[in-house]
């Protein structure tokens, strides 16, 4: 029996359909006719739908992304949902994602320990990430102002408990707002040569702790390929600890430490302060003391002090770079109110109390510790006139005050790594940068005394460069999913490859104020058209998990049940948008309305069935050569069908089977 299945488009039917080779022609004049009805059919339902455009904006360059777009347009389509992509360079997809030029846009949440507080925040900072724009158009009765409202309100929540319901008040509105499409949860993958042992995965975003590998033979100097903001490794940036890209974080992350960091399970641990104390103040604010390490020096000698730590702040937290244009995009900066040195103990003052002040301390930036001795005018720098703040930004004159960014004179911090040069190529493009460890450092590390970070054009030329030697380490998404399950399967024995935590969620974003995704309908359509699960199977080879909220469960405050669910249904998306071929006879939706089916059937079974009556004889006589078509069609079909591959199995050499 043939019938069409409308769930798929007329080239997916004809690229799975039959074979014609010397079939009968019986069987010829049922599946033309049935084929006839099932485009007839198709053509009905293609003219119920009403017809949307959406513009959706991606990263050029991204050859995963660009796949997964394919996925999407393909799944919007089969409801009548067109796209128009644009593959925009760098500056002008953030202007698009910044300024609300689009309908569909690619973001992630930023992970721990930004999440959820910190990337909630940013969705009421202009010029963070695309939901600011998208927001603009929230369905009554919230509004952006209110749910603002809401997210600075939690911040301040001692109570444990009520900190939890207010998060899942927040939670659950923006999830029935429709403007966000999780789709899947991402892990950060590495890949050492097995001459190498111990490495740790890192608890947040460009945390590559490479401090922790040995080398159990050969060489003490390690090669190593890491992921950077813009996707593979090429430039390092101004390497201050106090400012934002272009700067890499993993490389200031090695370098550069801060009074405590972000371990495992949300942990947060001591680092250049050991211990530290909490205490409510007169004002209802609070005031955190912090016991400093003691016996650390900074890379070029200085030592590391509470007045060096009373620098750094100084220079960060100016009124002018409080704001949302520089480090205000976070709230630590707006609810310190004063720090001082009590001997060599570090004090903050909180003008509230703010629950996540720990947590954004532990972040790569910008609060970590530069040497006093690499200030314009080392410990005695002013502050205003000369602030650590990148030239770049130039003079800033705001209504609190004044500064003038006069930079830094060198990468000095106190991390495991310290920065020992570069090499340029002709072009003065960055081909590697080496790195040698830091004996004087505090904390336990392997033995690897060296690092050099080397600058590949691609996926491909890393994946070599692991396999012939030249390279010992690849850190971070700078492989494609399909060759990462390479080393899993098939090079297990001279590579040790490890998917790290869930550090942030991949997300679709609607902007919920252009037409025509400003209707929450469309929005809903859009999320029960994409088959994010066979997305995720498809592209991700086993290094994602789908995703169904904002962010991923095991985060602070995020293991809540959200609905409505806004599951991929077929069904449903199409009786939202193409109503009338559910209620059409000829276009069934429900599972028993078997029109479409009687139909094929009646015009490819039941009107050969006539002709056959006057040919009976001849097809009787044909018998004996049809019995040897059945035969020979059974084995082309063995042929064409071969076993599955099973991934790892062996073939009878022992040699692995191909994925």
């Amino acid at each position: 029996a043939v019938w069409v299945q409308l769930s798929r488009s007329a080239a997916e039917r004809e690229s799975r359909g039959p074979s014609v080779r010397q079939v009968p022609s019986m069987t010829i004049s049922h599946v033309f006719l049935a084929v006839l009805a099932g485009h007839a059919v198709h053509a009905n339902v293609a003219g119920t739908c009403t017809n949307h455009t959406l513009d959706f904006i991606l990263l050029e360059g991204d050859p995963l992304m660009a796949q997964i777009e394919d996925d999407i347009v393909a799944d919007l389509a089969r409801v009548g949902v067109s796209v128009r992509t644009r593959f925009l360079p760098k500056a002008d997809f953030n202007t698009a994602m910044q300024t609300g030029d689009f309908n569909l846009c690619f973001t992630e949440s930023w992970g721990p320990p930004y999440d959820p507080h910190s990337y909630a925040t940013g969705w009421f900072m202009p010029r963070q990430e695309a939901h600011y724009a998208a927001m603009d158009g929230l369905e009554p009765p919230v509004t952006k102002a209110q749910l603002n409202e809401l997210v600075t309100n939690v911040l301040s929540e001692e109570n444990e408990v009520e900190r939890q319901a207010k998060w899942t008040e927040i939670l659950q509105e923006m999830h029935a707002q429709a403007i966000s499409n999780p789709m899947w949860s991402r892990r950060v993958p590495a890949i050492w040569n097995k001459r190498l042992h111990g490495y740790q995965s890192g608890q947040q975003q460009f945390d590559y702790p490479m401090h922790t590998l040995s080398a159990a033979s050969g060489s003490t100097t390690m090669t190593v390929a890491p992921a950077a903001q813009t996707g593979l490794f090429v430039t390092a940036g101004r390497l201050d600890p106090h400012s934002y890209r272009p700067n890499e974080f993993f490389l200031s992350n090695w370098i550069y430490e801060g009074l405590v960091q972000y371990g495992e399970n949300g942990e947060i641990q001591p680092a250049l302060a050991t211990s530290w104390t909490a205490s409510d103040t007169t004002g209802g604010g609070q005031k955190y003391r912090f016991t400093l390490r003691t016996g650390v020096t900074f890379h070029d000698g200085a030592d590391f002090n509470c007045a060096a730590v009373k620098l750094n702040f100084d220079h960060v937290l100016q009124p002018p770079l409080a704001s949302g244009d520089y480090h205000g995009w976070y709230h630590l900066p707006l609810h310190i109110t004063g720090w001082a040195c009590d001997g060599e103990t570090f004090e903050v003052t909180l003008d509230a109390p703010y629950y996540p002040f720990l947590q954004e301390l532990s972040l790569i930036r910008p609060l970590r510790m530069l040497s006093p001795d690499s200030f314009v005018n080392g410990s005695g720098t002013d502050p205003v006139a000369y602030n650590s703040c990148p030239v770049p930004w130039g003079f800033i004159n705001m209504s609190v005050g004044t500064v003038n960014c006069a930079g830094i004179l060198g990468p000095h911090g106190t991390g495991p790594w310290i920065f020992n040069g570069s090499t340029l190529r002709n072009d003065d493009s960055i081909a590697e940068m080496r790195f040698n460890r830091n004996a004087a450092w505090w904390g336990q590390r392997g033995n690897v005394d060296a690092m050099v970070v080397v600058n590949y054009p691609d996926s491909d030329a890393i994946k070599q460069a692991l396999l012939d030697g030249s390279l010992d380490v690849a850190v971070g998404p700078v492989l494609r999913p399909q060759q990462v399950q390479e080393f899993q399967t098939q090079h297990a024995a001279t590579h040790s490859t490890v998917l790290g935590p869930r550090l942030f969620n991949q997300i679709v974003v609607m902007n919920a104020n252009k037409t025509p995704t400003d209707d929450i309908q469309v929005r809903k359509l859009i999320m029960h058209s994409v088959d994010k699960s066979a997305i995720v199977e498809k592209e991700m080879f086993g290094q994602a998990s789908v995703a169904d909220a904002l962010f991923p469960r095991d985060f602070p405050y995020c293991d809540i049940d959200l609905t409505p669910r806004w599951d991929y249904d077929f069904e449903k998306a199409t009786l939202m948008n193409c109503p009338a071929a559910v209620d059409s006879p000829a276009a069934p939706e429900s599972p028993g309305d078997n029109t479409a089916l009687i139909l094929g059937l009646c015009l490819g079974i039941g009107l050969p069935a006539i002709a056959a009556v006057g040919v009976i004889a001849f097809c009787m006589g044909k018998r004996s050569g049809y019995d040897q078509f059945k035969g020979e069609e059974s084995q082309r079909r063995k042929q064409e069908n071969p076993a599955p591959y099973v991934v790892g199995a062996t073939d009878k050499s022992g040699e692995q089977q191909s994925v």
